[in-house]
C-alpha cells in the first residue's frame, strides 16, 4: 500500500539552478559520467544518471544522500551544500507541523541499497552498552520500504533500530505494522568446529586483505560476522566455547570494522569496533580489548579526532601492560604518537616514538598476538612517516616512507600500495612534483590488485594538486594513467 502523509502537500519543486550551472555545456549524461567518476576517486557508489541529473536541477531532489553529499564535496569542495542549491538535511527531513521525517515517494534509491545472498553488507542492530554486550544482527530490509534518493540512509537506520513498525510510523503509513517474524528455528548445538570455523574465518580475511584491500572482501565479511553472532546469541554450547566464541566474535567484528575503515565508511567501522569492545569487556579479554583500542585509535586519527586517539591508544597500552606482548605496546605507542602529531606536539610524539622503537627492539614474543602479523619493520617505518608528515616534516616523512616500501614483503601488497601512496604525498609536501608523479604511478600500477577506497582516496588527492603542473613530463604521465584506471 501506497504512504500517505500527513502536514500538508509537499512544497512545490524550486529549480536548482545552481547545479545546472555547474554543470555548463555538458550534456546530463556528460555531467553523470563525471559524477560516477569522482564517486570512485573516493570509494564511493552511486548510480548517477542523466535522469538523476535532471532531477536535482528540476527541484525535486531537495537535499542529496549521503553518498552523493560526500561526492559533491569532493568535486567542489570550496562549495558548501547551500551553495550548490541543496536545503538542509534537517528541513526536508521534517513535514510541516510535525516532528517525523517525512519521506519521498516509495522509488528505488540512487544510492547503493544492502545487497542480498552471500555477500550481503552486514545489518545489525547498534552496539549497545559493554554491559549488555552487541546487539543479534538484524536481518535485510524490507524491499517494500525504500524511499527516494533524498531519505534512504535514513529510512535505513530506522529501519536497523526498529523494525518495519518504526519505518511505517516514520513515514506516516495508515496501516497496521507488518506481521511478526516467523518463530526462531531450533537452538543449534555449537562445538569446536563451528568455534574453529569463525577462528578460520578471520584469519582468512586477514591474508586477503593484505593481498587485495578491503572493497572486495567488505561484504562478505560481514556475511561472516552475521554468522558468527547468530552461533553466539541462538546457539547451544557450555562455557569454553562460549568464551571461544565470544573471542572469535570479536575478532571477525575488528576484522570487519577494519575493512569499513579501508574502504571509507568510518562510521561503520567505528560501529563495528563498538560492537568488539563490548564483546571483549563481556569475554574479559584483555587481548581483545588491546585489539579493539588499536584500531580505533588508528580510525580515530584518520578521522580527524586527535584527542579521541590519543585517548584509545592509552586505553589500549592499560590493557595490554600485563599480556607480556612488547611489540603490542610498541604498536599501541605508535598510535599514540599518530594523535600526538595530529595535535602538532613535537615533543610528546617524539617521546612516543622513542618508546615504539624501544619496545620493538626487544625483539619478538611467544605472547604476541596472531593479528599483528603486519607489524614489522615496514610498519613501524611507515606508521612514523605519517606522523611527521602530520608535522609537515617533509624529508623525514619522505625518507621513512622509502624505508617502509623498501622493506615490506611482497605478499603485503596493500601495505606495499598504501606506503608508495605515502611517499607520494610527502614527496609533494617537499615539492618534489617528479618524484610524487613517479610514485603515483607506481600505485596506479598496483591497483588492478589492490580495492582500497583509502588508498584510491590518499592517490585521488595527490591526482588533484598535481593536475596544475602537467607540464612536467612525469606528472603528465602520472595523470594518465590514473584518468585512465579510474575511468576503467
Amino acid at each position: 500500500m501506497a504512504a500517505t502523509r500527513s502536514g500538508g502537500p509537499r512544497p512545490a519543486a524550486v529549480p536548482n539552478q545552481a547545479m545546472r550551472e555547474l554543470r555548463g555545456d555538458l550534456s546530463p549524461r556528460e555531467f553523470a559520467t563525471l559524477v560516477r567518476r569522482a564517486a570512485r576517486e573516493i570509494g564511493e557508489h552511486v548510480s548517477c544518471d542523466a535522469r538523476y541529473v535532471g532531477r536535482v536541477e528540476a527541484g525535486e531532489i531537495r537535499c542529496p544522500n549521503y553518498a552523493y553529499q560526500r561526492v559533491f564535496r569532493h568535486m567542489w569542495p570550496e562549495k558548501s551544500l547551500a551553495d550548490l542549491g541543496f536545503a538542509a538535511r534537517k528541513t526536508v527531513l521534517r513535514r510541516p507541523g510535525s516532528a517525523a521525517p517525512a519521506a519521498g515517494p516509495a522509488t528505488p534509491a540512487a544510492g547503493p541499497t544492502p545487497a542480498t545472498g552471500p555477500a550481503a553488507r552486514p545489518t545489525r542492530q547498534p552496539p549497545t552498552d559493554p554491559a549488555s554486550g552487541p546487539a543479534s544482527p538484524a536481518g535485510p530490509p524490507d524491499p517494500t520500504h525504500r524511499s527516494d534518493e533524498e531519505n534512504d540512509d535514513v529510512l535505513r537506520r530506522t529501519f536497523l533500530n526498529g523494525g518495519p513498525a518504526a519505518v511505517a510510523a516514520a513515514l506516516g503509513m495508515d496501516r497496521p505494522p507488518l506481521p511478526a517474524a516467523p518463530p526462531q528455528p531450533e537452538r543449534r548445538r555449537v562445538g569446536a568446529a563451528e568455534v574453529r570455523g569463525v577462528e578460520q574465518a578471520v584469519r582468512d580475511i586477514r591474508l586477503l586483505d593484505d593481498a587485495h584491500g578491503a572493497d572486495a572482501l567488505f561484504e562478505l565479511a560481514g556475511q561472516s560476522l552475521r554468522s558468527a553472532y547468530v552461533l553466539l546469541n541462538d546457539g547451544d554450547y557450555n562455557a569454553a566455547t562460549e568464551r571461544r566464541l565470544q573471542c572469535g566474535a570479536g575478532e571477525l567484528a575488528i576484522s570487519v570494522g577494519w575493512l569499513a575503515h579501508d574502504s571509507n565508511r568510518l562510521m561503520d567501522a567505528r560501529s563495528f569496533y563498538s560492537e568488539a569492545l563490548a564483546t571483549a569487556r563481556m569475554a574479559q579479554d584483555a587481548h581483545l580489548e588491546a585489539h579493539v583500542f588499536s584500531n580505533s585509535a588508528f580510525l580515530a586519527r584518520d578521522a580527524g579526532r586527535p584527542r579521541e586517539a590519543l585517548r584509545a591508544a592509552q586505553a589500549g597500552q592499560a590493557a595490554a601492560a600485563g599480556l607480556g606482548s612488547d611489540r603490542l605496546l610498541s604498536l599501541l605507542s605508535l598510535r599514540e604518537a599518530g594523535g600526538w602529531a595530529l595535535l602538532g606536539d613535537r615533543g610528546a610524539c617524539r617521546r612516543a616514538l622513542a618508546r615504539a622503537y624501544a619496545l620493538f627492539d626487544r625483539g619478538p614474543r611467544d605472547a604476541d598476538p596472531e593479528w599483528m602479523s603486519f607489524f614489522g619493520e615496514a610498519e613501524l617505518a611507515g606508521q612514523e612517516a605519517q606522523c611527521w608528515s602530520a608535522l609537515g616534516e617533509w624529508e623525514r616523512a619522505s625518507t621513512r616512507a622509502e624505508q617502509a616500501v623498501s622493506l615490506q614483503r611482497p605478499h603485503f601488497v596493500r601495505n606495499r600500495a598504501l606506503y608508495t601512496a605515502e611517499l607520494a604525498h610527502d614527496r609533494l609536501g617537499r615539492g618534489d612534483l617528479a618524484g610524487a608523479a613517479a610514485q603515483g604511478s607506481a600505485v596506479v600500477a598496483l591497483l588492478g590488485q589492490v580495492r582500497s577506497a583509502r588508498i584510491r582516496g590518499m592517490l585521488a588527492h595527490t591526482a588533484d594538486r598535481l593536475r596544475g603542473h602537467a607540464a612536467v613530463p612525469e606528472v603528465r604521465e602520472f595523470l594518465s594513467g590514473y584518468d585512465d584506471a579510474v575511468a576503467a
